[in-house]
């Protein structure tokens, strides 16, 4: 009754019992490896009831969905998840339930939840793995006393389970992002008094709040999320930048945009998101008086990011816009959220998917950046000792 394989497992068709003739459907499986977690998604039609439990030597986690079958159209993409925690993945059908089998590289902590639909996802159970002992922080760079770099964090938006936009061809946002976010720290960290930090190193979702955290950890001295949204109408193209906004979107556009990321947590797959308390936390976020120094280096930064984007491609708004990207929130770190272009345009979505007018963004990102910090150096650097 069981199908076995590595990595990615085909199914065969099973005479399956009649109990489940009228229950819901499991429509794919899909797998995510993150540094500190490995999430498996099962997509169904319906809500599903799922028991979950742990097998020992082997290890095994075995996922029983309740009056479940196989969609004609199941076809499970698992393979980029296989090999540090789960080694295989089996399924099949019992008498009243469909069975899948994660095969365990060793004990792990679990989170599982169910998400409601939004589209362009139905129902999802969601199984989040974490290693029982989490893993060593990397050591801290051994830096000089008073001779710190400049830290960038740089933040690829969407990934994993949120693809963020699709453009024509199916060009995804969160790969064109990672693509653009690895170029653009890499050249950070080939100049001299920089050192940047990648928020997200491979095709897994973070929270949204979670990707301040991370920008704080590393101690970041600014902040760039970098997008490449979609907007109804496919004529609309163009770069832009954009800070967090005290008092609302400053157009139609930066509000629509905003309201777009800020939803990113219902895609991404977070348990405990909720729209609701956005807003208020905001606005207290925006009563400390720090940020009121830190939102004017934002805007300064991005002048001078917008100046030299002007310079390789098409501007969609020549100055700095404002708007509430919960992204942007962090107090005390001068954040920017930097649209390169919109890839529901055919001819910028073709562009945006093209190595060398990436190389073009991100040399005029990395300028821009520069020419700010080198007029602007923070204290205790080693642009400011210089």
């Amino acid at each position: 009754m069981w199908k076995y394989g590595f990595k990615q497992i085909g199914f065969l068709a099973l005479a399956l019992p009649s109990v489940l003739a009228h229950g819901g459907t499991l429509q794919n499986i899909r797998a995510y490896e993150a540094p500190d977690h490995t999430r498996v998604v099962f997509d169904t039609s319906a809500s599903a009831e799922a028991s979950i439990f742990v097998l020992s030597d082997p290890d095994r986690l075995v996922i029983d969905l309740a009056n479940t079958r196989p969609a004609a159209s199941f076809d499970p993409d698992v393979s980029g998840a296989m090999g540090r925690r789960v080694k295989n993945i089996r399924w099949g059908a019992r008498p009243s339930a469909y069975r899948v089998v994660l095969d365990l590289d060793k004990p792990l902590k679990r989170k599982d939840f169910q998400l409601p639909p939004i589209a362009p996802y139905g129902h999802r159970l969601v199984i989040d793995l974490f290693d029982e002992r989490p893993a060593e922080p990397p050591p801290e760079p051994t830096e000089p006393e008073g001779l710190r770099p400049v830290v960038i964090a740089i933040d690829a938006g969407h990934g994993g389970e949120d693809p963020g936009a699709i453009g024509p061809n199916r060009v995804y946002e969160k790969r064109i992002t990672l693509s653009i976010a690895r170029k653009l720290a890499a050249r950070f960290n080939q100049t001299p008094g920089y050192r940047a930090v990648l928020v997200r190193t491979g095709d897994y979702y973070i929270p949204l709040r979670r990707r301040t955290q991370i920008a704080h950890r590393e101690r970041a001295h600014l902040f760039l999320s970098i997008h490449a949204d979609a907007f109804k109408n496919p004529k609309v193209s163009g770069a832009s930048v954009y800070m967090l906004s005290e008092r609302g979107a400053d157009s139609e556009m930066a509000r629509y945009l905003a309201e777009k990321e800020n939803r990113s947590d219902l895609f991404g797959g977070v348990s405990d998101v909720s729209l609701d308390d956005m807003e208020p936390y905001l606005r207290q976020t925006l009563t400390d008086l720090s940020m009121q120094g830190k939102r004017r280096q934002s805007s300064e930064v991005g002048g001078e990011v917008l100046s030299q984007l002007n310079r390789v491609t098409k501007l969609h708004k020549k100055q700095v816009g404002h708007a509430g990207f919960v992204v942007l929130k962090a107090p005390d770190i001068p954040s920017l959220l930097i649209e390169t272009g919109f890839i529901s345009n055919p001819t910028e979505a073709r562009r945006l998917n093209q190595a060398d007018h990436q190389g073009k963004l991100v040399r005029a990102i990395h300028r821009g950046v520069i020419n700010y910090w080198q007029a602007n150096p923070p204290p205790g650097t080693l642009l400011a000792h210089r």
